[in-house]
């Protein structure tokens, strides 16, 4: 049984006929020759040439799997991370595997259609001039700038858990985008509620405000691209 280095295993992604080595619990396995990895990855989402630990926590299979495989090594003990989780967290994550991989992806979807809502419910408003749509539109965008927090907090969670805090550029991107999508939210929100008829007669602070609020859809656009990108890398040739 050999031992390999982490970045070794870079060389057995699959790609232009190599190998396809994957790493699970620091013990190398060769998948070579599944079908369900093809050119060095599974379900179009996970590589191979990697250490995939965290990532088996969400599938829908056990260990057994690699009783298929002919494990060929071991990665070197020094190289095995060790994160500092407290024993409490380490008890309740092995009580609820879900909560290595699920908190964050289910309550993202809160600020995401709030905020999108809000805006179409204001260019409803606007077109039709029915109050209810711009009252519907202060509703989603309150709850917006309340799910906002809770959704960094498990983004900070599961970066912790999952990625080691390391500060790659999709999360960076994400991090510094969600801080403006909130302020920008909490400035609107707050603006609206002291101004109710900001958007009745339509004034030069009255289109600040909706350029506000129009913000709203490509700072989520642009989080939930990269959040997705870390989840289902794209391909590239």
């Amino acid at each position: 049984m050999k031992e390999l280095v982490i970045e070794a295993l870079s060389e057995y992604d699959g790609k232009d006929g190599k190998p396809v080595y994957i790493v699970h619990e620091g013990r190398v396995f060769d998948v070579s020759q599944s079908k369900m990895w093809k050119g060095g990855v599974h379900m179009k989402r996970h590589h191979a040439g990697r250490d995939l630990t965290t990532d088996f926590g969400g599938a829908p299979h056990g260990t057994e799997v690699f009783e298929r495989y002919p494990q060929v090594g071991v990665i070197k003990r020094q190289e095995v991370l060790e994160r500092p989780i407290p024993q409490i967290l380490s008890h309740l994550l092995h009580r609820f595997p879900m909560l290595r991989r699920h908190p964050h992806p289910m309550t993202v979807h809160f600020p995401i259609v709030f905020m999108l809502s809000a805006t179409m419910f204001n260019f409803l408003y606007l077109i039709t001039g029915i109050d209810s749509f711009e009252t519907t539109a202060l509703h989603c965008l309150g709850a917006g700038v309340l799910f906002t927090p809770l959704v960094m907090a498990t983004g900070l969670y599961t970066w912790w858990l999952n990625y080691m805090a390391k500060l790659i550029t999709p999360i960076q991107i994400k991090i510094a985008v969600s801080i403006v999508l909130f302020v920008t939210s909490l400035i609107a929100f707050t603006w609206r509620i002291a101004v109710p008829d900001i958007l009745r007669s339509f004034t030069a602070l009255s289109a600040i405000y909706f350029l506000l609020i129009l913000a709203l859809t490509p700072l989520v656009v642009i989080i939930g691209w990269y959040g997705a990108n870390l989840s289902f890398p794209i391909e590239r040739d």
